[in-house]
């Protein structure tokens, strides 16, 4: 960054429509700004409809139309784009970075996949909203502009992008990684998170605790999990284990589907868990697993192995980035089949196995921190305005 910070301080405008107050794109959009302006000779300016402040961050209101519900993609683009084009006149942006659908942009990351596809392939909705289509609408006019660059989060975002738009050349899209903060868990003990976890929720101290996180149960896979630790419990009743389910979504459907399957009495709904406190359950745990239908990236895959935790994943999740078959977890190819569920988690109860895994899962996080994030970034913000500025032949 040194040879970055010699230069003069760059004006950049990064719109999202919610900044840092919630997990997921809005809180990788605060975590990545925060340490751009702080590292990197940028002014950065950010649009957005509400937001969570940063003293070294400008803010501008945008708002947006709610009802008719189909206006609200387009219209907080058409308002971001105005406000974006007057503040220009008086001093240009050298960069304009979309975080969400707009219709013109420098670059865009995006933090989901084509709305066509989540649509039609991962929702599985026969037809359309009108919000769904004003929303496709919009993403294409971005794309099709002609000269925007992209940042997917992980290769199986690109995958999906360049599935949806093949005529976008696949050098014009970056992958960059979230991060975590390597930091996260120092000072804290695991021995005695462990010990007030499953204390708290009546676990044994040498049960094998298998952790899952989410608010979306259908979409991050838990039918899937539950019918995968059926057929462990089939094939070894006398094995001690629990499913530790930190989140909330339909716990009627949920509990009833455990009852089915006769693994209730296994299974923990710890709730709404805030982000301080998960940190303890993943230290309390033994194993993470998300086998998703589908996902961008999947942030808690890497939080789970800084903490030293071995995670399973579906090959529907981007994280499986990250993933060394065997190594530092597993990628299940066909989550729907109980029995490769229930291989991948058999492998990690095995204690010797699990604790080498676990070793290597916290040195894989290492490598993915918010700084580096930054660092790529940066490092593309400097390419994009490079070109920009020599001349076309």
């Amino acid at each position: 960054m040194d040879c970055l910070q010699s230069t003069l301080r760059k004006r950049i405008a990064v719109i999202v429509p919610k900044y840092g107050l919630v997990g997921g794109a809005e809180g990788f959009v605060a975590e990545l700004t925060s340490r751009l302006v702080r590292t990197t000779p940028y002014d950065i300016e950010v649009f957005a409809n509400k937001w969570l402040k940063d003293e070294k961050i400008h803010y501008h209101k945008i708002p947006f139309l709610s009802f008719p519900r189909f206006l609200i993609t387009i219209s907080f683009a058409y308002i971001a784009e105005r406000k974006i084009k007057r503040l220009s006149s008086q001093a240009p942006f050298e960069l304009v970075h979309a975080h969400d659908r707009v219709f013109h942009a420098d670059l865009f990351t995006m933090h989901s996949v084509p709305h066509r596809f989540w649509v039609k392939e991962v929702r599985k909705k026969r037809r359309m909203s009108l919000f769904d289509i004003a929303t496709a609408w919009v993403e294409r006019k971005l794309v099709k502009s002609g000269t925007c660059r992209f940042a997917a989060v992980s290769e199986l975002t690109k995958e999906k992008f360049l599935q949806e738009y093949p005529n976008v050349p696949s050098d014009a899209i970056s992958v960059i990684h979230p991060g975590i903060d390597p930091q996260a868990y120092a000072g804290l003990d695991r021995a005695a998170a462990r010990s007030e976890i499953r204390n708290l929720h009546g676990i044994g101290e040498n049960d094998f605790v298998l952790l899952f996180v989410s608010m979306n149960f259908d979409i991050k896979g838990l039918d899937f999990v539950f019918n995968g630790l059926s057929k462990i419990h089939s094939l070894m009743p006398e094995r001690q284990w629990t499913l530790l389910i930190a989140g909330k979504d339909n716990l009627v459907k949920y509990d009833r589907l455990a009852q089915s399957l006769g693994i209730r009495d296994r299974i923990i709904f710890a709730g709404i868990i805030n982000r301080d406190t998960l940190k303890q359950y993943y230290l309390s745990s033994d194993a993470f697993i998300m086998p998703s239908r589908f996902d961008t990236f999947g942030l808690t895959v890497l939080e789970a192995m800084a903490a030293g935790l071995p995670a399973i994943v579906s090959r529907n999740v981007g994280a499986r980035d990250v993933i060394e078959q065997g190594v530092n977890g597993f990628i299940v190819k066909n989550p729907a089949l109980p029995s490769e569920i229930a291989d991948a988690i058999l492998s990690v109860m095995d204690d010797d196995a699990r604790t080498r895994m676990g070793e290597a899962a916290r040195k894989t996080a290492e490598h993915y921190t918010w700084d580096s994030t930054a660092q790529k970034t940066a490092q593309l913000y400097e390419a994009i305005i490079a070109a920009h500025e020599t001349p076309e032949k």
